[in-house]
């Protein structure tokens, strides 16, 4: 399997104030464990982003739990209110205890 690859959608500049909407994506299979494989008849091990957190210096800021049903390459948009500069810190957890991760920084004026 290769290897999942986040993508995130950030803006560079805000507003002090302004609510920005944040866009996530990580390409990955999202194996249920539910199929079989073709060949050998036997179950696919599952292997799930299981959990998806995002920071913003620090502080969790947006955080849920995927579950099998999730579709592969799992899509996550949501926003958040600017007040200062800073980082946002992206993390998606896989069932064998991966962390991907991808950081991206925004300037508030």
């Amino acid at each position: 399997m290769a290897t999942a690859k986040p993508r995130v959608k950030v803006p560079k500049k805000a507003s002090k104030g302004e609510v920005i909407t944040l866009k996530t994506l990580i390409s990955h299979p999202m194996e249920s464990g539910l199929r079989k494989d073709k060949k050998t008849g036997e179950l696919i091990p599952r292997k799930i982003i299981n959990k998806f957190t995002c920071e913003f210096n620090g502080q969790v800021v947006f955080s849920c739990d995927m579950d099998p049903a999730v579709s592969a390459n799992p899509y996550v948009e949501f926003t958040a209110k600017m007040n200062e500069s800073g980082t946002f810190k992206f993390s998606w957890v896989d069932d064998d205890g991966t962390v991907y991760t991808q950081e991206k920084k925004i300037t508030v004026e």
